[in-house]
């Protein structure tokens, strides 16, 4: 089986891993970009992800590289606590939570391709531009930098080109721009005063002002550590929003904002003050779609699914995309029913996924302790009782497939050798 894989970001990376640890090893991937390079901030890697990554032989390398979570806590803007829980291991799960630098993971996946399957197996400077998908058969017509066009076939086609994927818009020509909530985001990393136990991610505010942080190393001696943090604001009106991506800001816009926000245990302005580079994006994320595959090519990650990023779920769902459709490429009895059993797993978890974080998600506690008590309040549970907060938080869990007893039990996607398949 031949195997085209459009996009090297992490749902793609994974999925050529995923693939070949499967027993699929004819695999190609093609990047648009000419060089990779750790891009890009924090980012979450819930249980269920690092399940899948650990049984991919990665556990160690996320062990070296990543910080285990240990708590989670919403607070609202001045600090006070409206729910808290363990997370990862102290949370009844076989599998930590990490909180990692996002272009250091899209750099080790990439390393263990190039090592597993060869370093020519991943293309660079080829941007897809159409594709053609038969009964039997795919084939993608890629571009490189000087216009030169080139036409690659395989027996399956993933296109894991992201959010502005292009063969999602050849299926979609109509969908339209992204769908913007009107939150601003500003992303850095910061040298600051560790908070709390260290290994806590917050999230404090509300639907209006949120301001998240985790740290991604253990406290250095000096009691500092460098803490990823989140800051997003909801613009006004007359702003279009969607026009700046990725674009490096001047913090005091952003201190500004949350000049007032100093808690006893984290100073949010003193934080943001002390960033290498603060970045802006739009919060974005795409409708969710009725159909995924066309006869041999399907999508993966962002290209299938866009979401907020609401929950740290984003390219955890990319990973379990990654290896459920090389768990049922390799055990189904052919393409076609394998990419119909992928899409069947997989597109109606992240559409309800999708849908929720656009209501929030399991954050709703914070918006639901502003509208009752947006001054403050004394006691949570006067404000939102405990069995809500725990309902909203279990919900989420469970909507999401990181439900500690769910996930505990659930049966392995690793896909046992070929002879051990043909003796059952």
């Amino acid at each position: 089986m031949k195997v085209l894989i459009v996009g090297a970001g992490i749902g793609g990376l994974a999925t050529a891993l995923s693939l070949h640890d499967a027993g699929i090893r004819d695999i190609t991937i093609v990047e648009q970009v000419a060089e990779l390079r750790p891009l890009g901030v924090g980012i979450n890697l819930l249980p269920h992800a690092v399940r899948e990554l650990t049984e991919l032989g990665l556990g160690d390398a996320l062990v070296g590289m990543g910080m285990p979570t240990s708590r989670l806590t919403y607070t609202n803007r001045f600090g006070q606590e409206i729910w808290s829980e363990p997370r990862g291991l102290a949370a009844g799960y076989q599998w930590p939570q990490y909180s990692v630098h996002r272009g250091e993971l899209q750099m080790l996946l990439f390393d263990e391709v190039c090592e597993r399957l060869g370093a020519g197996r991943v293309r660079l400077g080829l941007a897809a531009v159409s594709s053609d998908a038969r009964a039997d058969a795919a084939s993608v017509t890629l571009r490189d930098a000087a216009g030169i066009e080139e036409v690659l076939t395989a027996d399956v086609v993933i296109a894991a080109d992201g959010i502005h994927s292009a063969l999602r818009t050849q299926r979609y020509p109509d969908e339209g721009a992204l769908v913007w909530n009107r939150l601003i985001l500003w992303r850095g990393t910061a040298v600051a005063p560790a908070y709390l136990d260290g290994r806590t991610m917050i999230m404090a505010g509300d639907g209006l002002q949120k301001f998240v942080a985790y740290p991604l190393e253990t406290p250095r001696a000096d009691g500092l550590a460098r803490i990823n943090f989140i800051a997003e604001y909801r613009a006004g009106g007359d702003d279009s929003g969607i026009s700046d991506w990725n674009r490096a800001v001047d913090p005091g816009r952003v201190i500004d904002m949350f000049a007032d926000w100093h808690f006893d245990w984290l100073d949010v302005p003193a934080l943001i003050a002390a960033s290498d580079q603060v970045l802006e994006y739009p919060m974005v994320d795409r409708d969710p779609v009725d159909r995924w595959t066309w006869g041999t090519q399907t999508f993966l990650g962002d290209a299938a699914h866009a979401m907020y990023p609401i929950g740290s779920n984003g390219a955890s769902q990319a990973i379990l995309d990654a290896r459920t459709i090389a768990h049922e490429l390799a055990t189904a009895a052919d393409v076609p029913a394998a990419l119909a059993a992928y899409e069947a797993a997989r597109r109606p978890v992240t559409a309800a996924l999708t849908l929720s974080n656009r209501s929030l998600g399991p954050e709703r506690v914070m918006q639901l302790a502003y509208e009752r008590a947006p001054q403050g309040f004394d006691d949570i549970e006067q404000v939102v009782p405990l069995a809500e907060r725990q309902r909203i938080a279990a919900e989420y869990k469970q909507a999401a497939g990181f439900d500690p007893s769910l996930l505990n039990d659930r049966p392995s996607l690793s896909v046992p050798p070929a002879a051990d398949r043909a003796r059952r």
